[in-house]
């Protein structure tokens, strides 16, 4: 399945609509109706008070002032600073209660991105760079945040007062009103046709954006080999060209989301000027008041400012839309490895089966084709052959990270897709060369995915340890179940990582035991004690050795030879060792 997140957002984005994607954006703080029915009830409030203003500034010129009334201007004044108080206190109410909708919405959508990570397989994680991951969940989920919590509710205010502000004045005055509305037409012909090219400017901002990202943590990531290879000057040039890239992209970001701000201005200019041309010429005929004229055009401002302001905002819109997008993309993706029914079983006497199982990487070429063979229960097994022969594949495929193209594969007579993931993971225990540890304690890392030990004291886990005779693992460890695990592995050598891997496999007495070069990095003397530990294991348990040195293979009960997609017999060690030289010379 192609998991590719930037090879599919352009033409994902394009088919989607910018109301589709409004709904969509909507949906996410659907559990808020309450606090959002009263925050367009401020909307509302706000607006009113807003318009109520220019009406009483023009009654008061025209019946008080005129007529120099000062008191009845006095009252009037304190009238409208009172309206005035009102609308601010009710605006920043607004504000306040979308702040708090914001921000929950963030921690929302944050969460629901990292748990469909959490959801999805290898494959995508193979496709995609971490870097662009971590800018998804940081930089998208904040743009489309920033849009709700600051610029979506300043955007229908401003949609209700323009809207109130155009009544009014199509009241007072219709054709007036329609000569200095109608470069809004214009406006709205010029938006709609120019926001698909804004949204595409703004998508192709935070994808470079997220390459940047990449680039970043790769380089971060593996500090100790640039330091070691003195490969400074590489990183910096492979940085300055995503850097460069990104600039031009969020200039070009930039020209698009101001572009409206000036041409908004310039409508709200001929606007205002088209009152006032004709606003006089209405009041020396008779037609018009001056505080009516002055009302007209603290009108039209209130239709125009808010007008100037959402050429802003629909940039933000826009750039908000893009940001979803490329979240909703994440979101939308399912992992294929699903589970199937088997109920039934098989009855074939091995623990594991392939069935004329073919495998491909996506767009690339068959790694296994058509390849058969079992392992019983409580056998070791070794496969050997030539780096890049599909080795690490076939045990990959042995634990699930991915489905094989064509066949079947049964682990213990069932289809091993009909396994649930926890159901797997208690029967499969899988060491890698380079294993992976998280930030904690040795016992964190050790009790991780292992739910049956994870209520254990200290006490209790030491015995399970000496129980599977892992005790002096854990003594090459100063402070024992307690000692610090880094995520940078400072303080923890190679060695002792792969101790900590041996005992999270081990602990939990796997079906099966995969070892994928799982010795590379130990001693002669600690090999030896593991081969002590590993024939400690139940007497069911079937053991699968992907080994490059010879001596990791010599007691295996079967060898396979791995290579040209496919997986052979190898007979005796002497056969299995001419095949690898063979194969070697071959590829």
């Amino acid at each position: 399945m192609n998991y590719n997140l930037n090879r599919q957002s352009e033409k994902e984005a394009a088919k989607l609509p910018v109301f589709a994607s409004l709904k969509k954006l909507v949906s996410i703080i659907s559990g808020e109706r309450r606090n959002i029915t009263i925050a367009f009830a401020a909307i509302f409030l706000n607006a009113g008070l807003s318009l109520l203003g220019p009406y009483l500034v023009g009654y008061t010129i025209d019946t008080y002032v005129q007529n120099k009334d000062y008191h009845g201007v006095l009252v009037f004044s304190g009238i409208l600073l009172a309206v005035y108080l009102a609308a601010f206190a009710v605006n920043y109410s607004q504000m306040r209660l979308m702040g708090g909708i914001g921000q929950r919405m963030l921690f929302s959508l944050r969460n629901s991105v990292f748990n469909k990570l959490q959801e999805l397989p290898l494959d995508f994680f193979n496709q995609n760079k971490a870097g662009d991951l971590i800018s998804r969940i940081n930089n998208d989920t904040d743009k489309v945040n920033q849009f709700f919590s600051q610029s979506l509710m300043q955007f229908i205010s401003s949609l209700i007062t323009m809207t109130g502000a155009a009544i009014i004045l199509l009241i007072i005055n219709m054709p007036l009103a329609l000569a200095a509305l109608s470069p809004a037409l214009i406006l709205w012909i010029f938006t709609k046709s120019i926001s698909p090219w804004i949204r595409k400017k703004n998508e192709q901002s935070l994808k470079s954006l997220g390459d940047l990202s990449a680039e970043v943590q790769e380089s971060l990531a593996n500090f100790r080999v640039v330091i070691t290879f003195n490969r400074r000057d590489y990183f910096r040039k492979r940085f300055s060209e995503v850097n460069t890239d990104n600039y031009k992209k969020s200039v070009h970001a930039g020209i698009a989301n101001n572009m409206l701000t000036p041409v908004y201005t310039f409508a709200s200019n001929i606007g205002q000027l088209i009152v006032l041309s004709l606003g006089i010429w209405l009041i020396i005929r008779g037609y018009f008041s001056v505080g009516l004229l002055i009302s007209f055009i603290a009108y039209i401002a209130n239709f125009y400012n808010p007008l100037r302001q959402m050429a802003a905002l629909w940039a933000n819109f826009q750039l908000a839309l893009a940001a979803w997008d490329r979240i909703s993309l994440l979101l939308s993706f399912e992992n294929n490895l699903t589970i199937v029914d088997d109920s039934g079983g098989r009855e074939n006497g091995s623990l594991v089966h392939f069935g004329n199982v073919s495998f491909k990487y996506p767009e690339g070429k068959d790694v296994l084709h058509n390849v058969s063979f079992d392992l019983q229960r409580g056998k070791t097994y070794a496969f050997v052959g030539p780096t890049g022969g599909g080795k690490t594949t076939t045990a990959s495929l042995m634990a699930r990270l991915y489905d094989a193209t064509k066949g079947t594969i049964l682990l213990d007579g069932k289809d091993i897709r009909s396994y649930s993931p926890c159901e797997r993971a208690s029967r499969i225990g899988f060491i890698l060369q380079d294993p992976i540890l998280f930030s904690g304690t040795v016992r964190d890392n050790i009790l991780y995915g292992n739910p049956e030990c994870s209520g254990h004291t200290n006490g209790t886990l030491e015995d399970a340890i000496r129980e599977s005779k892992l005790n002096d693992l854990l003594m090459r460890f100063d402070k024992g179940l307690d000692t610090q695990i880094r995520i940078t592995g400072d303080g923890v050598s190679l060695g002792q990582k792969q101790l900590i891997a041996f005992m999270r496999a081990i602990l939990r007495k796997p079906d099966l035991l995969i070892l994928d070069e799982a010795t590379a990095n130990i001693d002669t003397v600690t090999e030896k004690q593991l081969d002590t530990i590993l024939n400690n294991l139940p007497a069911s348990t079937t053991k699968v050795i992907i080994a490059h040195r010879l001596n990791t293979i010599e007691n295996a009960d079967e060898i396979f030879f791995v290579n040209s997609r496919k997986i052979i017999a190898a007979g005796s060690f002497n056969d299995a060792l001419e095949m690898l030289m063979k194969g070697k010379a071959e590829s």
